[in-house]
């Protein structure tokens, strides 16, 4: 078996290059590109075709979730591995609904990492020990009260586009970084809108910060 190709996701060039360093260190691992936003993640997934994608969460552009989402139309086998500082319940659900291979916290010993993406690379699914216990209880109480998340609703280009017109993107800026019509833009906001049923801008932003679709920190 070959080297595990790896392309680092994050919006930090000192984190992906201390990353990147690390890996390197690796004899059975190397890294083959890198990329400061979900777009460029998605544009070098295509290229490079790793085995393993390091993403962060919270990046300009498009975030890990809303890159998850178009990296497994491009290649529904495509490793996904999270490697964030939030720990938030509500993120873990929606990148394993979203087909991610394994969730790892910023703060875990470099050893975990390699583990993780050695886990993940085989087919196997990698949960940092924090994160198993939110998803165990997270399970579990679903039993008890099951309530069905309007964001769910949304298609997956809806929800990139609405991430975007929650970081304040114009209809024509969010075209062409989607690489669609303006009109078609206009047409994804008044399906948001309807499916959520907020009809002002400053209530979709509203929406994303309390979804934790995009954060002020």
């Amino acid at each position: 078996m070959g080297k595990i190709r790896v392309l680092i996701a994050d919006d930090h060039s000192l984190v992906r290059e201390g990353i990147s360093a690390f890996l390197r260190l690796c004899d059975d691992i190397e890294v083959v590109g890198e990329a400061a936003d979900g777009k460029e993640a998605i544009e070098k997934t295509k290229k490079l075709h790793p085995d393993v994608i390091l993403l962060d969460i919270s990046m300009p552009v498009l975030g890990g979730i809303e890159a998850t989402y178009e990296i497994k139309k491009i290649d529904p086998e495509a490793k996904v591995l999270i490697l964030t500082q939030y720990d938030d319940s509500e993120y873990v659900s929606r990148l394993l609904k979203a087909g991610v291979s394994g969730y790892i916290l910023k703060h875990a010993v470099g050893t975990d990492l390699i583990s993780a993406i050695r886990a993940v690379a085989k087919g196997e699914v990698y949960l940092y020990s924090s994160i198993a216990a939110k998803v165990v209880g997270g399970y579990l109480g679903k039993e008890e009260a099951r309530v069905e998340d309007p964001y769910e609703l949304l298609t997956d280009r809806e929800k990139q586009v609405l991430k975007l017109i929650a970081e304040g993107y114009t209809h024509k800026e969010i075209a062409s970084l989607l690489n669609i019509s303006v009109k078609t833009v206009i047409a994804h906001q008044t399906n948001i809108s309807e499916k959520l049923d907020i009809h002002t801008k400053a209530g979709l932003i509203k929406f994303a910060i309390r979804k934790g679709i995009i954060r002020l920190d």
